[in-house]
């Protein structure tokens, strides 16, 4: 089990905000995305969820969608990953 920071972080606020940029683009193609959880080395776990779960281009999307989103938003954020 991963040891992920507490909810009441502030930092998870921060991440739930960018997810929040990026979610209507997922939903749009029939998808979504659930933050799983934020580790103390700052990797942010990330469920792809409807259609960009099985999607071919799923990894692009998290890497230049979700990824670049929430790393924009907080630059102390090392880097996302599916789960």
């Amino acid at each position: 089990m991963k040891d992920y920071l507490p909810n009441s972080d502030p930092i998870y606020d921060k991440v739930i905000s960018a997810l929040e940029t990026v979610r209507p683009y997922l939903q749009n193609d029939g998808g979504d995305c659930q933050l799983i959880g934020i580790t103390k080395d700052m990797v942010v776990d990330v469920k792809l969820l409807g259609a960009c779960g099985s999607c071919p281009m799923s990894t692009l999307t998290l890497r230049a969608g979700v990824e670049q989103a929430i790393k924009k938003a907080i630059p102390e954020i090392a880097r996302v990953e599916q789960v």
